[in-house]
C-alpha cells in the first residue's frame, strides 16, 4: 500500500518568520526583516518567535498568544494587543505608542525603556 504523504506548506506567517529569523542570524545580511504592518494576527500563536526589530505597527494582535515571544526593538506603535498572552515577552525597547493594552497583563513582562505614551487599557 503506497501510503505518500501530502506536502506541508508554511503559511505566509511562517515564510515571514523564517525570513525574519535569518535576517537577525545574519545581521541582515539574509533573509529578510519581518513587516507585518497592519496584519491580521488575531489569536495568532506566537509563543516564543523571535520578533526583535520586527514591523507590528497598527497590526491585529486581539488575543494572540505572545508568552516568551522576542519582541525586543519591535515598532508596535498603533498596534492592538487587547485580551493577548505576554507573560515572559522581551518588550525591551518596544515602541508600543498608542497600543491597545485592554486585558493584558504585564506582570512578567520585560519592559525596560518602554514608552507607553498613549497606550490604552
Amino acid at each position: 500500500m503506497n501510503m505518500r504523504r501530502r506536502p506541508r506548506y508554511a503559511s505566509p506567517l511562517d515564510r515571514t518568520l523564517s525570513a525574519h529569523r535569518l535576517w537577525l542570524l545574519s545581521g541582515g545580511q539574509q533573509g529578510t526583516q519581518a513587516c507585518l504592518r497592519g496584519a491580521d494576527l488575531k489569536s495568532a500563536d506566537l509563543r516564543g518567535a523571535r520578533l526583535r526589530e520586527a514591523n507590528l505597527r497598527g497590526a491585529d494582535l486581539r488575543g494572540a498568544d505572545l508568552r516568551k515571544a522576542d519582541l525586543q526593538g519591535a515598532d508596535l506603535r498603533g498596534a492592538n494587543l487587547e485580551s493577548s498572552s505576554v507573560t515572559g515577552a522581551n518588550l525591551i525597547d518596544a515602541d508600543l505608542l498608542f497600543t491597545g493594552l485592554r486585558g493584558v497583563d504585564l506582570q512578567h513582562t520585560r519592559l525596560h525603556s518602554v514608552d507607553l505614551t498613549g497606550a490604552y487599557r
